[in-house]
């Protein structure tokens, strides 16, 4: 857009100085017809002279703008005492243009400047008409006539016209600076627009990556941890292993849904057509979120106290830090240890703990509104394939940066760290405020 107005600015200049230069071109013809009238007859080398500088004003008011100035207040000056006068007509174009170009102060600056010029003009043109001898030995004399009142006329005539051109250019460029800044202004709305736009577009493919991660760590996590188990198992006890097996599928068309309404929201969010999807989980979904861990292997436990908000967001949030917490310790923790999952209620506030102890070791926190969910499932001893230990580092540190991202959208605070029991423990807490 700017290279467009930029291009119709070029071309609108270059009109205007054509314009321009064919009314000056037709002012000075004009004269001159009218000066070779008898009594007052002006050499024709004189004319031509002064025509040819003030066609090269006019083709240099662009580029030497201060020099085309000066020339447009000497040219008159020089035409009134010895040429036809068409010249004047420079120093109103001057005026004019300044006022269009530049602010009030510097324009009408430059018009008493052009003020000045016509004054010494008039008083170069009445001495012309007075004296016997022709001034610089040009022109006829005329009938001589009251000097003041001549001059004080002229100048009228001149100051009126200087004004109105004045006059015009500061309305004009006013008008045209006003339009200016509020097509800066609109211009600079519509890129602030673009990239609130594109910051938006960026933090939500943030936020799919993060929900992609959670998705497909934890469901990973649960179908190699039930594979190992039912392989284990699959000569000793086929039928736990044919049930597992039945488990597998189950969270493999889990995570396909989740992924496919990740996938469905890029979708949206690039102008496609809506995909139909299950809705986000929340802390509602926490019981079997514990469930599935448990048929993985893992002893689990959940305690809920207080009551849950409504705020889906939020019940997300809790969801996805319970359920990165215990895939964490499915992926690395030991046999003979236990997951505790408390999370308490507040009226401004939640707090989750996911702590790892020895089996048998207690709980942590109050109540248990949300039922407890503990161990079962596949031999523990058979679950924990060596590449899933292979890969802790990566996998935990993205997993605990995505949890440190989702609590510092709530202010929260987040620790996640070893403990004394040789443990796993993480500790959150998220302020929100309680439904009204």
């Amino acid at each position: 857009m700017p290279r467009d107005r930029g291009a119709r600015g070029i071309g609108h200049a270059s009109a205007v100085s054509a314009l321009a230069i064919a009314v000056y071109t037709t002012f000075a013809v004009g004269a001159a017809a009218l000066s070779r009238e008898p009594g007052y007859a002006t050499p024709l080398w004189s004319m031509v002279s002064l025509f040819a500088g003030g066609i090269a004003v006019l083709a240099a008011h662009r580029r030497l703008p201060k020099l085309a100035f000066a020339g447009a207040l000497v040219l008159p000056v020089l035409s009134l005492a010895v040429g036809s006068g068409a010249e004047c007509l420079l120093a109103v174009l001057a005026v004019y243009t300044v006022g269009v170009r530049r602010s009030g102060p510097i324009a009408w600056l430059c018009f008493v400047a052009a003020l000045a010029s016509g004054a010494l003009g008039a008083f170069a043109l009445i001495l012309r008409g007075q004296w016997r001898v022709p001034l610089l030995g040009l022109g006829q004399p005329t009938v001589p006539r009251d000097t003041v009142v001549d001059w004080t006329n002229y100048v009228l005539v001149i100051t009126v016209v200087l004004v109105i051109a004045a006059l015009l250019g500061t309305t004009v460029g006013h008008r045209r600076r006003h339009i200016a800044e509020l097509v800066d202004r609109a211009e600079r709305l519509a890129r602030e627009r673009d990239q609130q736009a594109e910051t938006a577009r960026a933090l939500e493919r943030e936020r799919i990556a993060r929900e992609m991660h959670d998705v497909i760590a934890h469901s990973l996590s649960v179908i190699i941890a039930i594979s190992d188990g039912a392989y284990a198992a699959a000569d000793e006890r086929p039928q736990e292993a044919k049930e597992a097996i039945g488990r597998v599928a189950e969270t493999g068309r889990k995570t396909l849904a989740e992924v496919r309404r990740l996938l469905g929201s890029v979708r949206e969010e690039r102008g496609g057509a809506a995909m139909e999807h299950a809705p986000q989980p929340d802390a509602s979904h926490l019981p079997a979120l514990v469930t599935e861990f448990v048929a993985a292997g893992l002893a689990a436990r959940l305690d809920v106290s207080g009551t849950a908000t409504t705020d889906p967001a939020l019940g997300l949030t809790v969801y996805r830090i319970v359920q990165e917490s215990l895939t964490n310790v499915l992926r690395h923790a030991g046999p003979g240890r236990e997951v505790v999952v408390s999370v308490s209620w507040h009226p401004d506030a939640v707090g989750v703990v996911v702590l790892d102890t020895p089996v048998g070791g207690g709980s942590v926190g109050g109540g248990s509104d949300g039922g407890a969910v503990s161990g079962g499932g596949l031999p523990r001893a058979a679950r924990v394939p060596s590449a899933i230990a292979g890969g802790a580092a990566s996998g935990a540190g993205r997993g605990i940066l995505g949890m440190h991202e989702r609590v510092a959208l709530y202010d929260g605070t987040l620790e996640a760290g070893p403990h004394g029991d040789g443990g796993w423990r993480v500790l959150a807490r998220l302020r929100w405020e309680e439904e009204r």
